[in-house]
């Protein structure tokens, strides 16, 4: 078996990837450069070949190349979410039409991708599959004075503002309406000069206006705002899962614990201790886990998935947040002496021999 990744060349992701295909025994995959899809350049693939999609995330210029924008963004700047991803679906679409002209086989269905890469889709997707999940606003609001309104129509005081197209926590909002008009945004994003930057610390904002610039801001590109969910915690944490999904089954994961309402590690989330967390959830866990594989059911095209998996407090009812295409960059964990590469490469290798079988 030969294999192909779209990648960014020398990422962590493309790099990890290739080790543990090399460990299988394999040939080192050959790199498609995202730079190369996006910007339109001829694209070649050995016939025969598994494609892999990895993530073009971290390179600027690919970033610009999607987003279709004149110059690349300011480091960190949040902006054009809406246009990255109708870039991301032409270039997914060119992948695909490429494979097909040169014989190769895609690991991942790109409809799926898109689906994962929408909020609100990917929602609408598990709600209509009878997958737990926190209630959504059913529309997009469009400005700060249009959710404030929505939200005191449906009664709720605490929610969680996310940009339609985000990933990595970028653009999110932990809002509380408390008492007396007080507001409370939560959120990793900084205003400057009425720009949006992700930065590496989480900040409160209490200023109706700064909260109002933020939500404006993020808006024109889409939002998804779903009802919080007050989580279970551990050692005066609160707590959320990444479970990454193998071939549909529950193979790798991740503790996330945080003393604030964000818990992504680069935010200053801590890796708590599974076997802690199992003996509180108790019966409950199991049953989280048989989510997430209703979870990777509803997208059969995709080896893998990794599925942000929130237990309520009490640990008697869980939702699942999010849905993540490229959320298997997990380093350093290991199951079995695997870690999520090695188990993905070796669901292929099985996959291959079942088709040979048959």
């Amino acid at each position: 078996m030969h294999l192909t990744v779209v990648g960014n060349p020398g990422s962590r992701r493309v790099t990890l990837f290739a080790a543990a295909a090399v460990r299988a025994g394999l040939p080192e995959p050959d790199v498609l450069p995202w730079h190369d899809v996006a910007s339109g350049a001829p694209l070649r693939l050995r016939p025969g070949t598994g494609v892999r999609i990895e993530s073009p995330g971290e390179d600027a210029e690919v970033d610009r190349l999607l987003r279709g924008a004149a110059a690349p963004a300011e480091q960190g700047e949040i902006v054009g979410g809406a246009a990255w991803h109708a870039g991301f679906a032409r270039a997914l679409h060119r992948i695909a039409a490429t494979a097909a002209d040169q014989g190769a086989r895609l690991l991942a269905d790109p409809a799926e991708i898109l689906v994962m890469f929408d909020k609100n889709a990917c929602h609408a997707r598990l709600l209509a599959a009878g997958v737990p999940v926190p209630a959504a606003l059913p529309g997009t609001p469009t400005s700060w004075a249009q959710l404030r309104s929505w939200l005191d129509e449906a009664g709720w005081r605490r929610v969680f503002v996310k940009p339609r197209h985000g990933s990595s926590a970028s653009g999110v909002i932990a809002l509380q309406l408390v008492g007396g008009g007080r507001i409370l945004a939560t959120t990793s994003v900084e205003l400057d000069g009425g720009r949006l930057f992700n930065s590496l610390r989480v900040r409160h904002y209490r200023d109706e206006r700064d909260i109002a610039a933020i939500v404006d801001g993020l808006a024109p590109d889409g939002l998804h705002v779903q009802r919080w969910l007050p989580k279970a915690g551990l050692d005066g944490r609160v707590v959320d899962l990444r479970v990454v999904t193998v071939a549909g089954e529950p193979s790798h994961v991740v503790v996330r614990g945080s003393r604030s309402p964000m818990t992504n590690l680069h935010l200053g989330g801590v890796r708590e201790d599974l076997c802690a967390l199992r003996a509180a959830a108790g019966p409950h866990y199991a049953a989280g886990l048989d989510t997430c594989r209703a979870v990777a059911a509803c997208f059969p095209g995709s080896l893998h998935t990794g599925v942000d998996l929130m237990f309520a407090a009490g640990w008697r009812s869980h939702a699942v947040a999010e849905v993540n295409a490229f959320g298997d960059l997990l380093p350093g964990l290991l199951v079995e002496g695997r870690d999520t590469y090695d188990a993905e490469i070796a669901a292929l290798l099985e996959r291959q021999g079942s088709d040979v079988a048959a």
